[in-house]
């Protein structure tokens, strides 16, 4: 979870989705000046840390809409939270 919320373009995209509510692909990267494959990694490392959720809907002329919003989470920032991260990052970096 750490590591998802290292990224500031991931930090603007939780801060867009708390303050304006859940919000399509498209919409979401034309709102904050990125590309879509850019804003589907950021999306994609969001959700697997469990920050935030996605779920696909058809609009009314057919299109497949992939809407997201800011789940709820809350992170208790401690020395040992800390050191369980570090240790995870390191075991990354050795390979």
């Amino acid at each position: 979870m750490l590591s998802a919320l290292a990224n500031p373009h991931r930090l603007r995209i939780i801060a867009m989705l708390e303050s304006g509510g859940r919000n399509y692909v498209s919409q979401l990267a034309r709102e904050l000046g990125i590309s879509r494959p850019l804003l589907h990694l950021h999306l994609q490392k969001l959700e697997d840390a469990g920050l935030v959720r996605s779920q696909l809907e058809l609009s009314p002329d057919g299109k497949a809409l992939k809407f997201f919003e800011a789940a709820p989470f809350d992170v208790e920032l401690t020395p040992a939270a800390i050191a369980q991260a570090a240790r995870s990052l390191s075991n990354n970096t050795e390979t």
